[in-house]
């Protein structure tokens, strides 16, 4: 892992006024030392880097973490404390969102004379930016689900189901390199298309309906989503007006985008586009979010984010309008920040796609 890695919880070290940092999220500990299991927290200090697991991973952290002295546990909770106590560290950093109750107050009992101080608000903004390992693996992610979407585009037709076509989807992704998919494939045609996260069922699609797909794949660790929204047939007149709307508040955002800019001045493009348009109450979820080693992550794109854009984030663009008993529209592509603006990642065409 690259030192800049590291040198970030060092910063968040000297800013929070601690002695150490203990983290458990699984996805920081991969962030910064490289392992892949499921079962692992690191303890760092302003000089050394402390990875404890228990006996099923030992061996395979020797073979994936650098940079970390390995310790193996039989107890978690007693593992980490009794290293804490050996270091006589008195405030720990811990990430709060990450820790039971139950956890907290164990690890408080069997430390001595620690106090562990939540610091959720400094680690959330670590994995933000992206390094070029990082964008590599992205991009890799986002070739694999854009191919296998492409080899199925011919489903999406009268006649089949919504079942069968993320199934046949998740297939090809896994097929073409993919780990796993990045989540549960989202299909939903006709009125369930205004539902933003609605499963797949048995539903057969019928001519002169939306059908939305998002979907994403997972290569070595990090994630990619994308949502298009297809149409069979030949849409009239209120629904080429939906999709222009939502396609245009899609672009809007996307050229809008520059680093140093607040997420929620983003995120207000979209959103003020489609509510001028008469659509604002049918927009209710966030304009975008980060994505990496989790689907969603930092930054947040939306209208109480008080993070900020920077050259390097990842995140995706995905306004949407859903209506009840009618359908929706979601047209979402992932962007990389530049120093002057972004690249979009993505590259399946967003004009509406008629499928006969």
């Amino acid at each position: 892992m690259g030192q800049e890695r590291i040198n970030r919880i060092k910063r968040i070290l000297r800013d929070g006024n601690v002695d150490g940092i203990l983290i458990t999220n699984l996805e920081n500990v991969h962030y910064l030392s490289g392992f892949t299991g499921s079962d692992a927290a690191l303890v760092m200090t302003e000089t050394k880097g402390f990875f404890l697991t228990d006996s099923r991973y030992t061996t395979q952290a020797r073979e994936e973490v650098s940079g970390f002295e390995v310790i193996e546990y039989k107890k978690k909770i007693e593992g980490l404390s009794n290293l804490i106590n050996d270091l006589r560290l008195r405030e720990i950093g811990f990430e709060a969102q990450d820790v039971t109750y139950g956890a907290h107050r164990e690890l408080a009992d069997k430390v001595s004379g620690g106090e562990f101080i939540p610091i959720n608000e400094r680690v959330r903004n670590i994995r933000a930016v992206k390094d070029d390992e990082e964008i590599g693996r992205i991009k890799r992610a986002i070739n694999i689900a854009s191919k296998s979407l492409r080899e199925n585009v011919w489903r999406v037709m009268p006649g089949n189901q919504e079942r069968e076509i993320a199934l046949e989807l998740e297939f090809s992704m896994r097929r073409n390199g993919a780990d796993n998919i990045a989540f549960e494939t989202i299909v939903a045609s006709g009125d369930r298309a205004a539902l933003p996260h609605g499963k797949p069922s048995e539903k057969r699609i019928h001519k002169g309906e939306f059908v939305i797909i998002d979907f994403g794949a997972r290569y070595r660790g990090y994630y990619s989503d994308e949502t298009c929204t297809f149409f069979c047939g030949k849409p009239n007149r209120r629904q080429k007006e939906v999709y222009q709307i939502v396609k245009d508040a899609h672009d809007k955002a996307i050229s809008s985008i520059r680093p140093g800019m607040k997420a929620m001045e983003l995120d207000a493009v979209a959103r003020g586009w489609i509510k001028d348009a008469g659509y604002g109450d049918y927009f209710g979820h966030g304009t975008g979010h980060g994505v990496g080693l989790a689907v969603h992550e930092n930054p947040v794109i939306g209208p109480e984010s008080k993070d900020v854009v920077e050259e390097g984030m990842v995140f995706t663009i995905e306004p949407g309008v859903y209506i009840p008993g009618w359908g929706g529209v979601r047209i979402e592509d992932m962007v990389l920040v530049t120093g002057n603006g972004c690249e979009v990642l993505t590259g399946l065409s967003k004009e509406i796609e008629g499928v006969e």
